[in-house]
């Protein structure tokens, strides 16, 4: 038997992606002696992302879920939890909040579910179906947290989250591996000179990457005198990827935008950039845009979920209504033809980022969740630190 308690991680898929980005970042980073950790995927993992997980003892299981209802996957659920006895179960998102019924049956004491943003066919939470069922999930719940505060104002206000049940906890970024490029440092990646947009991001409906492939064709077109210099990358796999490429060489600008699909050096390539975009038709608190900010970028985003609570609209960036892509063309031109500004604004979004968003901030406020829920529910107390710490 272990007396550290487990936390069994429930995601639909371990692929990359922003919030199994930082999951990944929580579970290496928490302290060793507090919790244990596994992760169940309800669908797949992918192997090449599995690699990320750098804490020895992390166990990576996969339901193989089938499309549709699948009651099949809540009874293995159960008979796995069952198995591994966890203190906590930790689901992520709308596609894994109905399971918090199978881990009560299988006696896992403390159960919480995160909203980390929407899925595409649903980016403002109207769907009623979906709404009915994470309200029929509030009882099973001990905590419901969101990573921005318009999420968390929305699980108040329309799910009916009750206060003592609610969170906001902040996405972090690590401001040491994501940092500026210096002014006497090459590009990574892309020629000097040339004139980088960028993003990074799954290649996904709710990303809406083909608005931003519009911006940049119509940016081309604005700014004559940069078309040739002008480059845009989209970084990330996902079921979109191909038809991205499709559309950009259908358009004959195969040769100014870069789709590599996912990859492991992003800090570097985000070093590359003069400019991050986000196109996205629903966020929580978009880690891949504080990355950006870190690595000294300023963000010209859609003013949806959480997004405006991390761009500072003309201080660390611009923001633009989602799925416009005149307007966000507009204020990516802004930028390409007054560089100095980019830089400023690059600068208060890594100061900014410094200020609110730090990683250890982000790990120590789940620990201090976890913390909680487990000293009242099982009366396991935290220890106290000594005189030397």
């Amino acid at each position: 038997m272990n007396d550290i308690p487990l936390i069994v991680h429930l995601t639909y898929t371990l692929d990359f992606g922003g919030m199994e980005n930082l999951m990944v970042e929580r579970i290496n980073r928490m302290p060793a002696e507090r919790y244990r950790h596994a992760i169940v995927c309800l669908t797949r993992s992918n192997p090449e992302f599995v690699k990320r997980i750098s804490r020895p003892g992390v166990t990576v299981l996969s339901l193989n879920k089938q499309p549709g209802l699948s009651l099949a996957t809540h009874g293995a659920l159960w008979r796995l939890l069952r198995e591994l006895q966890p203190t906590v179960l930790h689901s992520y998102n709308f596609s894994a909040i109905e399971y918090a019924p199978a881990a009560l049956l299988a006696g896992v004491p403390v159960r919480v579910n995160g909203a980390h943003g929407r899925d595409h066919t649903d980016p403002d939470g109207t769907n009623r179906k979906h709404n009915f069922l994470r309200r029929l999930m509030l009882p099973f719940y001990d905590v419901c947290y969101a990573n921005s505060a318009a999420m968390e104002k929305w699980n108040r206000d329309v799910i009916g989250v009750p206060k003592d049940k609610s969170r906001m906890l902040a996405n972090g970024t690590d401001a040491e591996r994501f940092r500026a490029r210096r002014e006497d440092e090459a590009r990574p990646f892309f020629n000097n000179g040339e004139v980088v947009i960028g993003t990074v991001g799954r290649a996904q409906d709710v990303k809406d990457h083909a608005t931003l492939v519009d911006a940049f064709l119509l940016l081309r077109e604005l700014t004559p005198q940069y078309r040739e210099r002008l480059r845009l990358a989209i970084v990330g796999d996902g079921p979109l990827l191909q038809a991205l490429r499709d559309k950009v060489a259908a358009a004959g600008a195969a040769d100014a935008v870069w789709l590599p699909g996912a990859r492991n050096d992003v800090p570097d390539i985000l070093r590359s950039f003069d400019i991050f975009a986000m196109s996205s038709i629903a966020e929580g608190t978009p880690g891949s845009a504080l990355e950006a900010m870190a690595s000294g970028l300023p963000v010209v985003g859609t003013r949806v979920g959480g997004i405006p609570e991390v761009i500072d609209n003309g201080i660390t960036g611009q923001l633009v209504p989602p799925s416009n892509a005149a307007a966000m063309a507009s204020a990516l031109k802004h930028y390409v033809e007054a560089p100095a500004l980019a830089r400023r604004h690059g600068q208060a979004g890594r100061d900014k980022v410094l200020r609110k968003y730090s990683m250890p901030a982000m790990v120590a406020a789940y620990q201090d969740m976890y913390d909680s829920l487990c000293e009242r529910k099982l009366k396991i107390r935290r220890p106290v630190p000594s005189c030397a710490e």
